[in-house]
């Protein structure tokens, strides 16, 4: 099993969801309003390691844990339909998970998803 979370811009949501609603078997998506800021070249530095201080933006975590085999096409939606091209779209984290329980019944696993 694997975790997917990506960073999105909020105005991204809506294609990124649709999209995400097309893939078949996928289990739900958790999504949380976050804030953070990235690292941004200053403009008039000669020294290219030396990074402005900007302020916190607001982002969109989308998290979805799934079986190994659906997360090539669940990052390439993330990716195709959060993409700007501009500075600030956001990352992209997959993460293997050992375990899954639901609260509810118990299960564990892939049944748990």
């Amino acid at each position: 099993m694997k975790e997917v979370k990506a960073i999105i811009r909020p105005s991204k949501l809506l294609e990124v969801t649709e999209e995400l609603h097309e893939i078949e078997g996928l289990p739900g998506v958790t999504i949380s309003e976050i804030k953070g800021f990235g690292k941004r070249r200053a403009k008039n530095a000669k020294d290219k390691s030396v990074y402005e201080l900007v302020e916190f933006v607001a982002y969109l975590k989308l998290e979805v844990v799934i079986e190994d085999e659906m997360v090539d096409e669940v990052v390439k939606v993330i990716q195709k339909y959060s993409h700007t091209g501009n500075s600030g779209d956001g990352k992209i984290f997959v993460s293997t998970i050992d375990d899954v329980i639901k609260i509810r019944t118990n299960e564990r696993g892939k049944d748990a998803i």
